[in-house]
């Protein structure tokens, strides 16, 4: 494909693109996310309040800054991706070898957020 037609459309929503720079540093500020993004500030602001009404993602403060847990179990929210998970499709797109939902695995046992 030749020309601005590449950029005519995106294979992922700008849901997707905030989920995975999210994936990607989760202690991203919203300014950073809407830069790489190409999105306004507000907008990024409204995605992530959608994610974490979804379920995807859960914000904490810690000091001055956010930083954003993600829930990788959660399913995909289209009936064409019916049973699938979240996380390996992040692991896929963010190079990350194992996202994991929360900071704890079920023994109980610390694990590393993402």
């Amino acid at each position: 494909m030749q020309g601005d037609g590449r950029r005519s459309w995106s294979l992922l929503t700008h849901h997707g693109h905030v989920l995975v720079e999210i994936a990607r540093n989760p202690r991203a500020r919203v300014r950073d996310i809407s830069a790489i993004i190409g999105l306004t500030e507000r907008a990024v602001h409204a995605i992530i309040a959608d994610l974490e009404r979804a379920g995807y993602v859960e914000r904490t403060r810690i000091g001055r800054r956010t930083h954003y847990v993600l829930h990788t179990d959660n399913p995909f929210r289209h009936s064409a991706q019916d049973g699938l998970r979240v996380g390996p499709f992040l692991e896929l797109l963010t190079s990350t070898p194992r996202l994991d939902q929360d900071s704890r695995d079920r023994d109980g046992a610390e694990k590393s957020t993402v």
